[in-house]
């Protein structure tokens, strides 16, 4: 019996078919974000490094439920009379190989889809200085995440909930959640800056407010299942097996969110010609407001006479 008060052959069940449920939805949203990508798009305009990073989630996502499913396999079927403790006690040890690959998936994951979202508001922002606090907590995610893993690689106790193991979990949850809002507060904050200068001189509606609203979406759905994740590690509830495991897949969902949204606006004029759109605007209102008007010089001809 679990310290949640729920077997664990009954938790890590649950956790793999909502797991599966969650992780169907994330294969739609990668097919819908490989066709926004490559609609009406030549070869050479694809978006590769996108491409690359929606390809490497979904793999990610894939090899984590495959694991779960053969972890699964594993202590209901393979070592179910065999394992002291039974079911419950196999799933309950942290030391299991499949325990520590299917988490050692989940810290990649998470380490690449804030590396995403660090490297949009960089690309947003065009400095250096402002992501010098996410890339601290990006790092943080990366020590914590590792040595989490290892320490379960390495565990005497088959609880996960046993102190010298549970804090870095807490702490890698912390920093992460921590670099999402930022990173993503920090996007949404510079893009809704750069719109609201150029709405003033914009005659057509805007269509760049829609990627911030799904990118603050996707940001509070992340944050949420985190936030909940670390709830269940402070109260030592099994329920945080469940919401980890899904956040794999809503890692995912989320990222493809933003993806399809911006493939939907890649025709919104970038930063570039927004400026060279307001320029031309102050341009012609200068021009109207100091209209020039024809000169006319005189030249009189002065004969001295000697």
């Amino acid at each position: 019996m679990a310290s949640g008060g729920i077997p664990m052959d009954a938790v890590v069940t649950m956790s793999v078919l909502l797991e599966g449920v969650v992780y169907g939805f994330s294969v739609l949203m990668f097919i819908g974000t490989i066709w926004a990508l490559t609609y009406n798009c030549r070869v050479q305009d694809i978006n590769r490094p996108v491409a690359v990073v929606a390809v490497l989630l979904l793999i990610l996502s894939t090899a984590h439920i495959v694991v779960n499913i053969i972890r699964i396999e594993d202590g209901l079927v393979k070592y179910r009379d065999t394992y002291p403790g039974g079911p419950s006690g196999f799933f309950a040890d942290v030391s299991q190989d499949t325990f520590v690959i299917k988490n050692a998936f989940y810290v990649v994951q998470t380490l690449l889809a804030d590396g995403v979202v660090i490297y949009r508001c960089h690309a947003v922002w065009q400095s250096l200085l402002v992501i010098i606090l996410p890339c601290v907590l990006w790092c943080s995610v990366a020590v914590t995440g590792v040595y989490a893993v290892y320490s379960c690689s390495q565990a005497s106790s088959s609880s996960i909930f046993a102190k010298a193991l549970a804090q870095w979990v807490m702490v890698f949850l912390a920093s992460t959640i921590a670099t999402n809002l930022l990173s993503s507060g920090l996007l949404a904050y510079r893009i809704w800056t750069i719109e609201r200068a150029v709405s003033t001189v914009r005659a057509s509606k805007s269509n760049v407010m829609p990627i911030v609203r799904v990118l603050v979406d996707a940001a509070v759905l992340y944050t949420v299942v985190l936030f909940i994740a670390l709830v269940c590690f402070v109260c030592s509830n099994t329920g945080e097996t469940v919401v980890v495991d899904m956040a794999m897949p809503i890692m995912s969902i989320a990222f493809y969110m933003v993806l399809i949204r911006i493939a939907i606006n890649r025709n919104t004029p970038s930063y570039l010609s927004t400026t060279r759109e307001i320029s031309s605007k102050a341009e012609q209102g200068h021009s109207r407001q100091y209209k020039m008007k024809p000169l006319q010089v005189h030249v009189r001809t002065l004969t001295t006479a000697t």
